[in-house]
């Protein structure tokens, strides 16, 4: 599978954990606690492997960025918490950081074939 694939997957997989994290209520609902705690390890199992093909630093960077943004917009927009203008520029910062470490990072290198391998 596309490792750019698995680390959308890893992202989603960990925003849905943060989301599910947050209406636990600090476990005090703990079918809630335990889907977030299977969701981070399903990103965890999932984000495993895509550091095999992306490097870990721009994988990490992305994946964290992403989730940042997300969660962010997810706790102002569910959870009505509100956002300072340099909060709000500082998440936008670590956006563009998001886009160029992508742009930049070259495509994963194609497997070699059976045949060429002897």
């Amino acid at each position: 599978m596309n490792a750019w694939l698995l680390l959308s997957l890893a992202i989603a997989l960990e925003i849905v954990g943060t989301t599910l994290l947050k209406l636990s209520q600090g476990f005090s609902r703990p079918w809630i606690g335990a889907l977030s705690i299977l969701a981070y390890s399903l990103c965890f199992w999932l984000l495993a492997f895509a550091i095999t093909r992306i490097p870990v630093g721009v994988a990490y960077a992305i994946w964290s960025g992403v989730g940042i943004l997300a969660i962010a917009l997810i706790g102002w927009f569910a959870f009505r918490q509100t956002l300072s203008p340099a909060q709000i520029g500082f998440i936008t910062l670590i956006l563009v950081g998001v886009v160029g470490l992508n742009l930049s990072t070259p495509e994963e290198p194609k497997a070699p074939s059976p045949q060429n391998s002897a």
